[in-house]
């Protein structure tokens, strides 16, 4: 008999792209553009966050502090909202739309639907031109059930990459685990890499139909959501072993005694080893287009690895305006900056042709909340980091008219990215001031 703790400790397994055979070379000259998409769950400290000033002559705030010795390179944007997440309550129809722009369907099933994300428009352009189309990472296991409270299926909190309406794209959450595919792709180690991806899928989804016929309906639910999240690896996989032999190099070495820790000591470190696979993965040009949560939608990760916090994420942003957990709360967003900022310097170290890595990305910071106590949806807290290889106009604060489409950002960055769009979302037109 198999344990349903068996079949559903898989939703929190490393499990991610396969390595693709489909390989072009990288063009000669100009480096290629990257873009990454970083989420932050339950919003910040609205009143630490908002800039002084705009245009070229701003100072940061306390929460972006830490992007000081990057103020050149980063563009902070006001005043940015997704409309068509107005009509939720809580947090899951806001926070799986962040890179959609889309309505999600209101489900406490599997019958989900979204829209497609604008790293996955991306990653469509550019996918085959690299080892993996695009990387999807995070730090906490998927959550699957349905969050009574408001009705949704928690499904859609734990993932903000959709590569199309019904289809999230399973994170990885083992960093070992993303070193190890990295290290295979930059080495040209795929024949096996992707037998194992196709030895392990099949496994469990065949322990997942097995176990479909033994359970009660509410667990059945909940193993239809888990295998629709595995049915975008299959996809991956079968599209892998038909993929034609090119020629591929990696853009940067790989060193294979620098394996991350499978179990990281903390959630810090966890963070942090993520950050390092993102910036591994641009320099060697294994994949071009990333995504990373630090955590699912409603997370209450707890903070009291930091001095003065005492209390969990969420908890804390449910501040009810109380001085001392806005306090908490604002240390908490300060640290989430600082990560982002950490990712930031590593590619701004990382040189290429006449500038570094940083300089060829796109790389953003974005809540889905601007305060999460009120679950507000304006004046999105967004901040677009890198120079997309001279198309971004960077080191500004630029503040827009109230509720601006944010997809208008998105708009923007397709175009740097090479793969222009006259629509996305509910999108308008291009962001003004983005692009150089």
């Amino acid at each position: 008999m198999i344990s349903r703790r068996a079949i559903l400790r898989g939703a929190g397994v490393g499990l991610g792209l396969p390595w693709l055979e489909a390989m072009a070379a990288t063009p000669a000259g100009k480096p290629p553009v990257r873009l990454a998409a970083l989420y932050v769950p339950n919003g910040v400290n609205v009143a630490e966050w908002v800039p002084k000033g705009q245009g070229r002559e701003w100072e940061l705030s306390p929460a972006l502090e830490p992007l000081r010795a990057l103020k050149s390179r980063v563009n902070v944007l006001s005043n940015l909202w997704n409309a068509n997440s107005k009509g939720g309550d809580g947090h899951y129809v806001k926070e799986a739309a962040i890179l959609t722009c889309a309505t999600i369907k209101k489900t406490p099933g599997a019958d989900i639907g979204n829209g497609i994300s604008v790293d996955q428009m991306a990653a469509k352009k550019v996918g085959g031109e690299t080892p993996l189309p695009s990387l999807e990472l995070g730090v906490t296991p998927v959550a699957i059930g349905v969050d009574a409270v408001v009705g949704y299926t928690r499904v859609y909190g734990s993932h903000i990459a959709w590569s199309d309406a019904t289809t999230p794209l399973a994170r990885e959450i083992n960093p070992r685990s993303v070193y190890e595919r990295l290290f295979r792709a930059a080495s040209g180690q795929s024949n096996n890499a992707a037998k194992m991806d196709t030895l392990l899928l099949d496994r469990v989804l065949g322990d997942a139909n097995r176990l479909r016929g033994q359970v009660g309906a509410a667990d059945k639910i909940r193993i239809d959501e888990y295998m629709s999240l595995m049915r975008s690896l299959e996809q991956r996989v079968q599209r892998a072993s038909a993929g034609t032999q090119r020629t591929w190099k990696a853009r940067a070495a790989m060193d294979a005694k620098a394996m991350p820790p499978e179990k990281p000591a903390d959630h810090a470190e966890h963070v942090k080893l993520m950050m390092d696979m993102i910036a591994t993965a641009f320099q060697t040009d294994t994949t071009r287009v990333a995504t990373f949560m630090f955590g699912n939608a409603v997370s209450n990760v707890s903070f009291r690895f930091l001095e003065g916090v005492s209390a969990g994420h969420h908890d804390v942003s449910h501040h009810s305006k109380e001085a001392d957990k806005l306090r908490q709360y604002g240390i908490i967003t300060r640290w989430h900056v600082a990560q982002y900022a950490y990712l930031l310097q590593r590619l701004s170290e990382m040189k290429e042709g006449e500038g570094t890595v940083l300089d060829n990305s796109m790389v953003l910071f974005a809540s889905a909340l601007s305060d999460g106590n009120s679950h507000n949806p304006h004046k999105l807290p967004i901040v677009l980091g890198g120079l997309g290889g001279g198309r971004i106009a960077g080191g500004q604060h630029l503040v827009y008219s109230e509720d601006t489409p944010l997809a208008n950002l998105y708009v923007s960055m397709l175009d740097a990215f090479g793969a222009p769009v006259e629509r996305f979302g509910d999108s308008t037109g291009p962001l003004a001031g983005v692009l150089a």
